[in-house]
């Protein structure tokens, strides 16, 4: 017997020093009087960013309990399978979110409780909302590049609110003691446990009733069906995308220069915008009434002139805008500044290192950090370099850039598809895209032409497509939605959003239920050659097992007749159940009506 636990959520707010305070699920697990033998082990995306912990204890004396702990809300947006899997083998699940953190529980509300509701299907798994800590009005964030605002905290109303919309059962700890941890979050876990292991005993009686009703012959044993190939979602390498980009400076619009002009470091706009409001007014996408915030404005004409020429995009051919900067200090740190903006990960402390080792001079490094600092601040707020190593800074430009996505501003290249006009920045797609990066750079019409027209794909397929290449995610509507992605990503040889929509495409599928698979209109038929077509080598393959697994729904629909003569081999081979228990089956079947005795199968 077994439980399964899943916890979502960051119980520790951006105001809080400790930030090795242990988490709600491990303060339970170490004080319960009921656990035992606690092993806990780290299941990472990448070294150094765990995505869960996972415990392993026993409850109750006999009762496994496997507890997986999800801090960080970006699994549902890097790993959307993994995530999924983890809800539906869940049977108890905790979301927890501190009161301190508004901007953390907005973004729980708007973007991941949908997600999860959607997961969860109308199953009747508990839910427990911990709002976890004491409410601290008042304290200003400082942090020069958060957007919340740490003055107002999430209200009990507004937990009780997020409880209603998902059934789920709410709870507020103040501090994570004995009495909020042991009795009163350890109670109802302990309950809803309890509900389990009683809900999971009668399950196993019902099925033990079934099999012994026919003693005398048993019916031929089903053997399960094959195991189908599984897909592995590929990393981001969005940060590394960006990185090449800067260091390759193609399509470059802008160049930074010392007063003297003796040196360049060039860069691109859409990417120094997406991450300072200070470049936003430089480069006028923001006037100083939209900044609102005298310091950022001061700091823009004290370090930085542009010259005359145009501040929005550059059509192709024409020379970058050059800026001129002021302080000679800061312009000689300037290519390690842009390295640490486009990095996307915010490396501050090894911003820090290098341009100690390049001043080696205390003062000066102050300097420079303090313009760094002003350069990424948020209008209104206050900036110091504790906030900028804060674990709450999350990557900047994958979020930022979607401020430009379909959006003529600083745009250099228009598509024209299906008589629509979509706006976009060469520098966004030649990072992200190595066929755009051939088209741009190589001697083709595109090159030199700021209208370039967009055949074989459906206009909000190319809009997909192209919001994937400015934030590295998609969330596609529908499995005919997912396919035109795909082939879309094909066209363009983008192999990570391809591996996306395929996961998606056979998640969708794996969740359908039998009846709907076999009243529904979708062709899997018509999938499996467009898959095969367009080079999707592993979901034609996972397509033909699919088919051969359900071969009874399947081999009735007309579509049926569609398929290869070796496809059809191959789904024969592999069909379940097989054509051997199905003659066993019906020797059983004839055996037991000839005894007079009940089918235990029918």
């Amino acid at each position: 017997r077994s439980v399964n636990i899943v916890a979502f959520g960051n119980e520790r707010d951006g105001l809080s020093e400790d930030n090795q305070q242990p988490s709600l699920v491990w303060s339970y697990l170490r004080r319960s009087a009921l656990i035992s033998h606690i092993d806990n082990s780290l299941s990472a995306s990448h070294v150094g960013n765990p995505v869960f912990t996972q415990y392993q204890a026993c409850v109750f004396g006999n009762v496994r309990l496997v507890v997986h702990d999800c801090p960080v809300w970006d699994i549902f947006d890097s790993d959307w399978y993994t995530s999924r899997s983890l809800i539906g083998g869940a049977d108890i699940i905790v979301i927890k979110y501190s009161v301190n953190d508004k901007a953390s529980f907005q973004e729980l509300k708007e973007s991941y409780i949908p997600m999860i509701k959607k997961a969860l299907n109308h199953c009747s798994v508990p839910v427990i909302i911990s709002a976890i800590g004491a409410r601290k009005n008042g304290v200003p964030c400082t942090c020069p590049l958060c957007t919340s605002d740490w003055r107002s905290c999430v209200t009990t109303s507004e937990g009780v609110q997020l409880a209603k919309e998902l059934g789920a059962t709410y709870l507020e700890l103040h501090t994570l003691n004995d009495f909020y941890v042991q009795k009163y979050f350890g109670g109802m876990l302990e309950y809803f446990m309890i509900q389990s292991l009683n809900q999971k005993s009668t399950e196993k009686m019902k099925k033990r009733k079934k099999t012994q009703k026919c003693h005398r012959v048993q019916p031929p044993q089903l053997e399960q069906p094959e195991k189908m190939p599984i897909l592995k979602g590929e990393a981001s390498h969005y940060d590394a995308d960006l990185h090449n980009l800067l260091c390759c400076c193609q399509c470059t619009d802008v160049a930074f220069c010392p007063e003297d002009l003796s040196t360049v470091v060039e860069a691109h706009k859409v990417i120094l915008c997406s991450a300072s409001h200070l470049f936003m007014l430089l480069f006028e996408v923001k006037s100083p009434a939209d900044i609102r915030d005298a310091s950022i404005v001061r700091m823009a004409r004290s370090l930085f002139t542009v010259e005359a020429g145009s501040t929005q995009g550059v059509p192709p051919g024409v020379p970058p805008v050059r800026v001129v900067v002021k302080d000679a200090i800061f312009c000689s740190c300037l290519p390690d500044i842009l390295r640490f903006i486009y990095s996307g990960a915010l490396q501050w402390e090894q911003l820090e290192e290098d341009i100690k080792k390049k001043l080696k001079d205390p003062e000066k490094t102050e300097h420079v950090l303090e313009k760094v600092k002003c350069i990424l601040k948020t209008p209104g707020k206050l900036g110091t370099v504790k906030d900028c190593r804060s674990h709450q800074i999350k990557r900047l430009c994958n979020t930022s850039l979607r401020l430009f996505f379909n959006t003529p501003v600083l745009a250099d290249v228009i598509f024209e598809i299906q008589g629509a006009s979509v706006p976009a920045h060469r520098a966004v797609l030649v990072a992200r895209c190595e066929v755009m990066a051939a088209m741009f750079n190589g001697n083709y019409l595109e090159a030199s032409s700021v209208l370039v027209p967009v055949y074989g794909v459906s206009k909000d397929t190319f809009l997909s497509f192209l919001e994937y290449l400015y934030t590295d995610s998609c969330c596609p509507a529908s499995i005919l939605q997912a396919m035109s992605l795909l082939i879309c990503a094909e066209m363009y040889q983008v192999m990570r959003l391809q591996h996306i929509c395929e996961l998606y495409i056979i998640t969708q599928l794996q969740s359908m239920p039998s009846r709907e698979l076999a009243s529904t209109s979708l062709s899997i038929v018509s999938l499996l050659k467009k898959a095969k077509f367009h080079n999707s080598d592993c979901l034609s393959t996972w397509l033909l097992h699919f088919i051969a697994t359900n071969y009874l729904i399947f081999s009735q629909k007309p579509e049926f007749q569609d398929l290869s003569v070796e496809e059809r081999d191959f789904v024969e081979t592999h069909r379940w159940p097989s054509n051997l228990y199905l003659k066993q089956l019906e020797d059983y079947r004839n055996y037991v009506h000839s005894q007079k005795c009940h089918c235990a199968v029918m």
